[in-house]
């Protein structure tokens, strides 16, 4: 059976582009293969993230992140769920992996390009990046990796890792692979520009825990397909956002009154976006009020959190054990 390891950033409120790409298939892999899969809020990557990261605030979007996740429907009884920094053997095995990593491998990763051009002074954390995420996966010798697109170069790092690692101290890691979850799409911001991200501010994103009437005032001044200048005017709803949208979260009958009457005019872009709001809310909603149950109990979360931590460690003090062992360190 694989073992499934993937981590999810704390850096911001979960949006709709997490769900789809993310969340909504780790319940599914869970449900397939229950304690091999194995998922964590990665807290101790949010700091390379300089825009994005107040330490004022971590501590709570970790815990939001975790009922987020909880809320979709992740459930730690099936799986493994933690917090990255409650299991040290991580930034250990990370340092294990730095002094074997290339500079040069580092300095050609995109992410790492595309930030470190926008910032005046680069810390040295934006550059490892990478690393701490191949210790994170091979701490548990995963193997199977669900991923975006933008992250499929630093799991080619991670396997050159595994690589370099079996080569210098004998077989130890597998090399895992990237998995792009098939239905997993690259969904468009608010912005029609690029997917979406919360890097880009909350203005272009769709929190799946946002309150409905703040989606509906995103949704209402959305751009929409540029060729209906009036409400008489036909579209294409495959060159809409808002028919983007639909294909998320309509069911069919619904999708064919929008094709239709967006190709026919007859309906208008905000009727459309009425109906999109309905299929959204019929969503987020049950997921809204799981979430609010879980915040007014948060020692039901932390306790999850808690065991998920004994549990990852289980796996992952051994596994570090023997790549100390391996690496020539004295054992006591």
């Amino acid at each position: 059976m694989p073992r499934v390891f993937s981590g999810i950033q704390p850096t911001g409120d979960p949006h709709i582009g997490n769900y789809f790409g993310a969340m909504k298939n780790y319940v599914k892999l869970g449900d397939q293969l229950g304690k091999n899969s194995i998922y964590c809020v990665v807290d101790l990557h949010a700091p390379t993230n300089p825009s994005a990261y107040d330490p004022k605030f971590l501590a709570q979007r970790t815990f939001e992140m975790a009922v987020a996740n909880m809320a979709a429907g992740l459930d730690p009884e099936k799986v493994i769920f933690f917090v990255q920094s409650h299991v040290p053997e991580h930034t250990q095995l990370a340092w294990l992996f730095t002094v074997i990593t290339p500079v040069g491998e580092l300095e050609r990763m995109t992410q790492y390009k595309d930030k470190a051009g926008k910032l005046e002074s680069t810390p040295a954390g934006l550059l490892m990046y990478p690393v701490l995420q191949a210790a994170d996966i091979l701490l548990y010798k995963a193997d199977t990796v669900p991923v975006g697109e933008d992250q499929v170069q630093h799991i080619e790092l991670t396997r050159e890792i595994a690589r370099k690692f079996n080569h210098a101290f004998g077989d130890m890691f597998p090399e895992p692979k990237a998995v792009l979850e098939k239905d997993a799409l690259r969904i468009p911001g608010l912005d029609g520009s690029g997917k979406m991200s919360k890097s880009k501010g909350e203005a272009t994103t769709i929190g799946i825990l946002e309150p409905l009437d703040s989606i509906w005032q995103k949704l209402r001044v959305a751009p929409t397909d540029p060729a209906r200048v009036r409400r008489t005017d036909p579209g294409d709803p495959d060159k809409c956002l808002i028919g983007d949208y639909h294909k998320l979260f309509s069911d069919l009958p619904t999708l064919e009154t929008v094709y239709t009457g967006c190709r026919t005019a007859g309906i208008g872009c905000v009727d459309c976006k009425k109906l999109l709001l309905g299929s959204m809310t019929q969503e987020l909603a049950p997921i809204q009020e799981r979430a609010a149950a879980l915040r007014a109990d948060p020692d039901f979360v932390r306790d999850a959190l808690v065991q998920g931590a004994k549990e990852a460690r289980a796996i992952a003090q051994p596994v570090f054990e023997e790549a100390r062992e391996k690496v020539g360190f004295l054992k006591l």
